[in-house]
């Protein structure tokens, strides 16, 4: 399936494998990065992020250095996340996903992509 979009959507996964989503955002001390091209995701670069979470706290300045290397991104994939970052991301126009944790990157990108061309209120016509 082509998808419509053409302009090209960057998407950030915490992965320590590079095979699944599999780690809780203020654990993650590298985002992969990834672009949509046509239906299709391509690596584009690892980003290093300083450590987030603190054992029940979090590091200001860590946030706002993580937020500042994930501006150009449309989605950022996560295992989990608590309240205040996904706040934080929602502010800058980064929408969190959770809901593919532990699963393969591959298909839960190309699974969130497709949503792009479904009309609203349900599935796209085969």
């Amino acid at each position: 399936m082509e998808l419509k979009n053409t302009k090209p959507i960057r998407a950030a996964v915490a992965t320590k494998d590079g095979i699944s989503i599999n780690l809780h955002f203020g654990h993650a001390k590298t985002f992969w990065i990834y672009e949509l091209h046509g239906d299709q995701f391509t690596l584009l670069e690892k980003r290093d992020v300083d450590h987030y979470c603190r054992g029940g706290s979090g590091d200001a300045s860590a946030m706002q250095k993580i937020l500042q290397s994930l501006t150009d991104c449309r989605w950022v994939f996560v295992a989990r996340i608590g309240d205040g970052p996904i706040a934080k991301l929602n502010a800058i126009g980064v929408e969190p996903v959770d809901e593919f944790a532990h699963l393969g990157i591959d298909e839960a990108l190309q699974a969130y992509a497709r949503r792009l061309d479904e009309p609203a209120g349900g599935t796209a016509a085969e």
